[in-house]
């Protein structure tokens, strides 16, 4: 049987654009979206000058891909939680502390609402945090069948990790599970 030889290129090219996305992500939670242009993600990721062109069409192709990588990881993360959820205090608090381990990286959480607020202004980049709100609704749908309590609950917890931000002391693990604990129903 004969199996396909490779020589790594497309290992590498995989590599490189998952360098150029963290670095963008670096740039926008550093210096904003106005920040990133193909010279200066190539730069922060220590790369040629071209590989950021190489690999991506243009700025918004970056950023689309920035932005979904961010919101894949934590829609996946909360997509997890959310079929392990039994509707009991023990999810509660994993999800307390899930948001507390997100709002303690405010670079990577800045980027993602920078991100996310582009998603707002572009209505094709929203499949990525429609994932996120759908991931967070599905975990407060273990607690509610209240559609009005669900959209509540997603609303709030952005709310939340959005006011992280602007706070020098960011909500805690178990801030986060008291403020979940008195918007859902035990």
């Amino acid at each position: 049987m004969n199996e396909p030889s490779t020589d790594g290129r497309l290992a590498k090219g995989e590599q490189r654009k998952r360098e150029l996305i963290e670095a963008t992500l670096r740039i926008v939670a550093r210096d904003g979206v106005s920040g990133v242009s193909h010279r200066t993600v190539a730069r922060e990721a220590g790369l040629p000058a071209t590989a950021a062109a190489y690999h991506f069409r243009g700025i918004e192709d970056l950023l689309t891909a920035a932005l979904t990588q961010c919101m894949d990881e934590d829609s996946e993360r909360m997509r997890m939680l959310a079929a392990e959820a039994d509707g009991g205090e023990d999810a509660l608090r994993r999800l307390g502390a899930l948001m507390a381990e997100v709002v303690a990286k405010p670079g990577h959480l800045l980027a993602e609402y920078e991100l996310y607020l582009l998603a707002a202004r572009e209505p094709k980049l929203r499949e990525s945090t429609d994932r996120w709100m759908g991931a967070l609704a599905d975990f407060a749908r273990r607690y509610t069948d209240d559609p009005v309590r669900v959209e509540m609950v997603v609303g709030l917890v952005d709310g939340v990790l959005l006011q992280g931000l602007l706070r020098d002391e960011p909500p805690t693990a178990e801030r986060f599970e008291a403020i979940l604990r008195t918007a859902l129903p035990s």
